[in-house]
């Protein structure tokens, strides 16, 4: 088993291509490497992720992004990136529709709560608070967070790691820091997902296009 690394991970999102995961921000040498004066070559470690969804080495990069015209364009409408409050009598909802990763664990888990198709689409009071939060604390998107008591609980104490979901989207947990992008409206830094499909319109993060373009990875 390797040793962690002496330095929280962060993930950096390359410009029309993959995510690289750094692992190891303290430069090391590169063995077998040098330059022309004699001076070794040293480099942080990382590894390349794909997120156009071309890669034949899922979840690594392989170079297919060069190939297939994948854009990072966010094209989003950011008129939907806002937090809506469910107010219940024990506890009230947020949601943030734009982060949605479309998991389906609030609708299948909590289906008197989360209702699908309906207006307004969340019932704060149609379950326990207890339910509640436990269903919450399952969304991976950070789409979802709650207040008891006027106290909003939305992040959780977790270990950094990315988890290549079947079919779906790298679901982050652990407060892994995404370089140099701005996150939405209440959105969550402890917990979100990324695209790896290469059709997200809210990229890089994961709005459930997979789904709409049948990506398959198990």
């Amino acid at each position: 088993m390797s040793s962690k690394p002496d330095a929280a991970p962060k993930i950096a999102c390359l410009p029309n291509g993959p995510y690289y995961l750094l692992v190891d921000l303290t430069p090391r040498e590169a063995p077998y490497l040098r330059r022309s004066d004699g001076s070794p070559c040293a480099t942080v470690r990382g590894v390349a992720l794909c997120r156009c969804g071309g890669s034949a080495n899922k979840p690594f990069c392989d170079g297919s992004h060069g190939t297939n015209g994948f854009s990072d364009k966010n094209t989003a409408d950011p008129a939907v990136n806002r937090r809506t409050n469910y107010r219940g009598k024990r506890i009230t909802i947020h949601d943030n529709r734009a982060l949605c990763a479309h998991a389906g664990f609030c609708t299948e888990r909590l289906a008197a709560v989360f209702r699908m198709g309906k207006e307004p689409w969340i019932d704060p009071d149609a379950a326990s608070a207890e339910a509640i939060v436990d269903t919450v604390k399952k969304c991976p998107s950070g789409a979802l967070s709650y207040s008891i008591d006027g106290v909003e609980h939305r992040d959780q104490d977790r270990e950094p790691m990315v988890t290549v979901t079947a079919g779906g989207p790298y679901a982050v947990t652990g407060a892994i820091e995404l370089l140099g992008v701005a996150v939405g409206d209440g959105a969550s830094s402890e917990h979100y997902t990324l695209c790896r499909c290469g059709a997200s319109k809210n990229k890089p993060f994961c709005d459930g296009s997979h789904w709409k373009v049948g990506f398959r990875d198990p």
